[in-house]
């Protein structure tokens, strides 16, 4: 098994991982649907095909009328998504976690930025993060390396195995190889088939509080032994 690295920099995705916005991505995204003449997707098809930025999918997905869904989308989660977020379990505890640690925080989401950022100050946890970019703040979006550079913009850290990137799906294990980064896969049941293999993760955790564990053992062994996570 691998080992993990003692981070200087944690990277997160957002949705899936830090929080649960599913309900209304997926309701936002299949009134979406129905106004463009298709069908529904049902929870699974949803959780294994909603991974690029809104800029990126929707001409793959809508074709010549992707910028028509992509207002109805943005109207339809923009009046839903408070009603239906919450955080993961164990989001609050690792947060303040590494806010004690005094290690440099971000998120790297998809999600259109002026929605991630709502989302954050809804929780009051803007002080976690030293920034939150989102769909269309860096010149290309995640799997693009460009958001992860751009969130450690300003510092002196540069993408490499001391900054952690976590998250859920294959995309943002694909970020994390792209940069250099230690990818790390939380809550990772919407990963494709092949892509732990195309994309390895350094560490693999069921959930928030096994991560923190990991976290705690890290950075509290005198010997900096690095904790080793299940599945690598």
């Amino acid at each position: 098994m691998k080992t993990l690295p003692i981070p200087r920099a944690v990277l997160f995705d957002w949705d899936g991982t830090l929080v649960d916005t599913w309900k209304a991505i997926i309701a936002a995204y299949n009134i979406t649907r129905i106004a463009m003449g298709m069908d529904p997707w049902d929870e699974q098809t949803a959780r294994h095909n909603i991974r690029k930025s809104w800029r990126d999918a929707f001409p793959e997905v809508f074709g010549d009328r992707w910028e028509e869904a992509g207002r109805i989308y943005r109207e339809q989660y923009g009046a839903i998504n408070q009603q239906h977020i919450e955080p993961m379990n164990g989001a609050f505890e690792l947060l303040g976690e590494l806010a004690a640690m005094k290690i440099h925080v971000g998120i790297v989401s998809n999600k259109l930025g002026k929605y991630l950022r709502s989302e954050i100050e809804y929780f009051n946890w803007t002080h976690h993060f030293v920034r939150a970019v989102g769909a269309q703040d860096a010149a290309r979006d995640k799997p693009h390396p460009d958001p992860v550079i751009f969130a450690l913009d300003g510092s002196d850290i540069t993408p490499g195995p001391d900054v952690w990137f976590i998250g859920d799906t294959g995309v943002d294990m694909q970020v994390a190889h792209a940069t250099g980064c230690t990818p790390i896969l939380v809550n990772g049941h919407s990963m494709k088939p092949g892509e732990r293999e195309e994309y390895p993760p350094a560490a693999e955790f069921d959930d928030l509080p096994a991560l923190h564990a990991a976290l705690i053992s890290i950075m509290t062994d005198e010997n900096q032994t690095p904790a080793k996570a299940r599945n690598v």
